[in-house]
């Protein structure tokens, strides 16, 4: 389950989207994740799912590995289509038994709702997955550099984004070895119902946290051992530029993203 977050991973390929300046990223997750709460209807969906479809042939990332990472949120995803089919009401009832009642607007709620989380995932998954933390970083403070004149931490902000994406892969992997230490010993973390299963993995939390810790104040105390200062003054060994590329890919982005507008409107 561990080896299966794709969260803060970067995979590597030679295609159109990794080569991609990394604000024109940040803007396509952006105007995706508020396109999939826009659209209704068949057309909308069509057009989302044509999109989702180009750019992940368009990345060059195998889509069984982008996959990977909804099986982390199955849980996620079954109490939100459970709340959406039980609780919303409607005058088709379905099925009625007990205090639950399954209406046909329920049935299209939940179908909806899990195929916009599971477009969600997969979807912003691109962009992590095409862009190294440090490019993110670098387009996330490009982007918001406006912020700086109102006094907003940008640098710092920044900086945080970046240091909580590379210690995902970190804490995953140093969960994998404690776990793996634990069960030598006799510990089980498969067997037994939900409940069980959780208190099992108590035991995890107080080393996680140790190790969190401790690699957090090595890397604070690495960076005032060098004298680190963020801010304005400091330059970048590889600037941002936009290229022709990027403008084109800003032109789809808008292309899309008023298809999706001008069908919520008129169909």
């Amino acid at each position: 389950m561990l080896r299966d977050i794709t969260i803060g991973q970067y995979y590597p390929a030679d295609s159109v989207v990794h080569k991609l300046d990394p604000r024109v990223k940040l803007m396509a997750a952006l105007v995706y994740i508020i396109s999939l709460f826009t659209f209704r209807g068949a057309a909308g969906f069509i057009l989302v799912s044509v999109f989702l479809v180009f750019m992940i042939r368009l990345s060059k990332v195998p889509f069984s590995y982008m996959v990977k990472g909804l099986k982390a949120i199955v849980i996620l995803m079954v109490i939100t289509a459970a709340f959406n089919l039980f609780l919303t009401p409607g005058e088709e009832v379905l099925v009625h038994f007990g205090v639950f009642t399954i209406t046909m607007e329920g049935v299209k709620n939940a179908a909806f709702m899990l195929v916009r989380l599971i477009y969600l995932i997969v979807g912003t998954s691109i962009m992590t997955l095409t862009t190294t933390p440090n490019q993110l970083t670098d387009g996330l403070e490009k982007a918001l550099m406006p912020l700086s004149k109102i006094k907003v931490p940008v640098h710092a902000i920044a900086m945080m984004m970046s240091i909580a994406l590379r210690f995902i892969p970190i804490l995953i992997e140093e969960t994998d070895i404690i776990m793996k230490a634990q069960m030598a010993r006799g510990a089980d973390f498969e067997n037994g119902n939900l409940i069980r299963r959780a208190k099992s993995m108590v035991p995890l939390l107080v080393p996680l946290f140790v190790s969190a810790f401790r690699r957090a104040d090595d890397l604070a105390m690495a960076m005032e051992a060098r004298c680190y200062v963020g801010g304005s003054g400091r330059t970048k060994m590889k600037p941002l530029r936009y290229t022709k590329k990027d403008y084109m890919a800003y032109l789809v982005l808008i292309v899309y993203f008023a298809g999706i507008i001008l069908l919520r409107i008129f169909v």
